[in-house]
């Protein structure tokens, strides 16, 4: 098992705290495997295993009370205990319909500390804040960190440079680590994608042209880090004889970053503090599945890297935006509570001429919010351009 660092911290953070804890993510990014490690963090404490019931509803043992609520909350009030804290794991529980009516009657339980995880079609948050009446913190599980990855992967002798190769060439996805050859790796992804658009955006939305719908996907996947909207690709799929209307392609991009294969960030106005139209940019949850889908196959390497970053300020616990000043634009604008940075990224800033393009929308800005220029250049040490901090991506990333 693959040790996940901030998710830990975020479970002990919230252990025995009177909330349900709701891990979400996209499939097979490791939300039943973290459940698991914390499991086995409470047993070497002390805690005893009948404190504890874990429930998978993807293991057919469970199929029985998957289907039948009032049994499965019988089975669970048998097991709970009278003495110390009861831990209650509930894994893949959208297959369990009304499971929101037994997770409150748990709730209101003394003693007991619950854990969910569901397919992440399921766990919307406007969804689940009707189901759960807001009483449950969230926390989305990405894919591997750079630095999960580089723990993982055996780095010893390796430098980031190297690692870093590795991780976008290969993917995120926890399990592929155990994969030996690149045709596993690539068999396993097309996998998950398939699940991911049969049964979380298929399904679930009543698509009923998954052709269309994946030319889409394509098209996302091929301009990570652009602006884009959904007029421009209906227009340019328009274009190429595939007819579709900017409705139906919104419709799409909903069902895509609902399923979390996708995240949108939108465009910020530096000036007016207020959100632009719906054009965004669109950042993979892997950029595996650029490799396994992308229709131009273009490396693009300075994208590829915004997405890394991107994916990295998320697990921080930032909200992300893309900042539209006068002119210009900057990459991320981040807040954190009352925190709020500003992020350039770029693959080099070598070229003089690169360096001041990329400077200069940051340095329009007149407040003092801090600002960074994270770049792979690995010869420089870190610099400060005026107070705006040059840093090495890879750096960043693992600290």
């Amino acid at each position: 098992m693959i040790f996940r660092p901030q998710a830990m911290e975020f479970l002990q953070r919230w252990r025995e705290k009177n909330v349900i804890k709701v891990v979400s993510g996209i499939r097979r990014c490791g939300k039943s495997t973290l459940l698991q490690m914390f499991r086995d963090s409470l047993l070497k404490e002390g805690v005893s295993p009948d404190n504890i019931t874990f429930l998978n509803f993807e293991d057919m043992s469970y199929e029985e009370l998957a289907l039948d609520i009032h049994k499965l909350h019988a089975y669970i009030g048998q097991h709970l205990q009278t003495e110390g804290m009861n831990y209650i794991f509930l894994d893949e529980i959208q297959h369990v319909n009304g499971f929101e009516r037994v997770v409150d009657s748990l709730y209101i339980k003394p003693n007991v500390d619950i854990y969910i995880t569901g397919s992440n079609a399921y766990f919307m948050s406007g969804e689940l804040a009707t189901l759960l009446s807001g009483r449950y913190v969230e926390l989305n599980l990405l894919p591997l960190s750079f630095a999960e990855y580089c723990s993982a992967a055996g780095a010893a002798g390796k430098s980031l440079a190297q690692n870093y190769r590795s991780y976008i060439s290969k993917s995120s996805m926890p399990y592929t680590l155990e994969l030996d050859s690149d045709i596993a790796l690539m068999e396993y992804l097309r996998g998950t994608y398939s699940t991911v658009i049969l049964k979380d955006v298929v399904a679930r939305f009543g698509i009923s042209d998954v052709a269309m719908l994946e030319s889409v996907t394509a098209f996302l996947l091929d301009a990570v880090g652009n602006i884009i909207s959904p007029r421009k690709i209906a227009d340019t799929m328009t274009s190429m004889g595939r007819k579709i209307d900017g409705r139906t392609v919104e419709k799409y991009i909903k069902a895509l970053t609902d399923s979390m294969l996708f995240y949108r960030a939108p465009r910020y106005d530096l000036k007016g503090k207020q959100l632009l139209d719906n054009a965004a940019k669109y950042y993979t949850a892997d950029i595996g599945f650029r490799r396994l889908m992308s229709a131009g196959h273009r490396p693009d390497s300075g994208h590829v890297l915004e997405n890394v970053i991107y994916l990295e300020l998320l697990r921080r616990g930032y909200k992300v935006y893309v900042g539209k000043p006068a002119d210009g634009e900057i990459d991320f604008v981040v807040i954190r509570g009352s925190e709020l940075a500003y992020y350039q990224v770029s693959l080099s800033v070598l070229d003089e001429a690169t360096l001041r393009r990329e400077l200069a929308p940051l340095e329009k800005i007149n407040d003092n919010y801090p600002k960074y220029l994270l770049t792979l250049d690995e010869m420089l040490p870190d610099e400060s351009y005026g107070g705006i901090i040059r840093r090495n991506a890879l750096e960043w990333l693992t600290e």
